[in-house]
């Protein structure tokens, strides 16, 4: 496992000067949902591939902009999904973005799930690493520190609902307009990953992208980015559902699946549970 959390500290770097240097204009090309991939999506998505290709223990690699699995090292265990530029439309007016990775031995697929990553590119390029405890790392220079185990506290003050409200179900509406009304503050930026992190910094919340009218299977995927966010909630203290079931009790029969999904603090996804459960 060190040689490829090492791969995905060099892949943080070599992104980040992509990210302040490369050309962040659309490509003739699209992705495996129909996307025209940006330029640095194509550049990340290459540079994660190469330095993974190094690590024996690596197998397999799927990635968001591939539309299929790529085999690495037949005699490696690990099976690694990747976005490597989550919330890639962002860029061009300067907000947070990220890079998730999902570590799976022996197949892709939620139970053999053992590891997963994420890397926040903002202001500073932060790195949290999930494997047995949720620790945070902090880029300085071309070294990163240790700064922190993360844990949730049993209630936040966040909301984070994504998908476009005109899609979203009556009982969804009125469960995320309660929170509001009792003190949540709006934060949302449209990158799952800061949302995410900021989530989890700040002590919790609630981040939901429900099934909606457009996407009743949801928008994000399974392998790249519910199944390593959902391992990194349940690892620190919180909880992350589908609405009734979950996550990490999800199958999938295809790379690129999709699902509803719901992170945050025990208190909020209790509220989720009682609603869903009556829907």
């Amino acid at each position: 496992m060190t040689d490829i959390f090492e791969a995905i500290q060099r892949s943080a770097i070599r992104i980040k000067n992509a990210i302040d240097t490369k050309d962040i204009g659309y490509s003739n090309q699209a992705n495996s949902s129909g996307e025209t991939q940006l330029q640095l999506d194509i550049q990340c998505d290459m540079i994660i591939e190469e330095e993974l290709s190094h690590v024996l223990s690596v197998n397999t690699i799927a990635s968001e902009e591939k539309e299929h699995p790529m085999q690495l090292n037949k005699n490696g265990k690990y099976f690694i999904a990747y976005d490597p530029l989550d919330g890639s439309s962002l860029i061009d007016v300067n907000l947070s973005v990220g890079t998730i990775y999902g570590i799976y031995e022996g197949d892709f697929g939620s139970k053999n799930m053992v590891a997963s990553c994420y890397v926040v590119h903002g202001p500073r390029v932060e790195m949290v690493f999930a494997h047995n405890k949720v620790k945070l790392h902090l880029l300085q220079g071309d070294n990163w520190e240790f700064v922190k185990e993360i844990r949730l506290s049993e209630k936040g003050k966040l909301n984070a609902p994504g998908g476009t409200q005109q899609n979203w179900t009556d009982y969804h509406k009125e469960m995320v307009d309660g929170l509001f009304k009792e003190g949540y503050r709006l934060r949302y930026s449209g990158g799952m990953v800061p949302d995410l992190h900021q989530i989890l910094l700040k002590g919790g919340g609630l981040f939901s992208y429900p099934a909606t009218s457009d996407k009743p299977e949801g928008k994000l995927r399974r392998l790249f980015e519910v199944f390593p966010f959902a391992f990194i909630y349940k690892l620190a203290g919180g909880e992350a559902i589908n609405g009734k079931e979950d996550l990490m009790a999800l199958s999938h029969a295809h790379v690129h699946d999709t699902s509803p999904c719901f992170f945050g603090s025990k208190y909020e996804i209790q509220r989720v549970k009682e609603v869903y459960a009556n829907n």
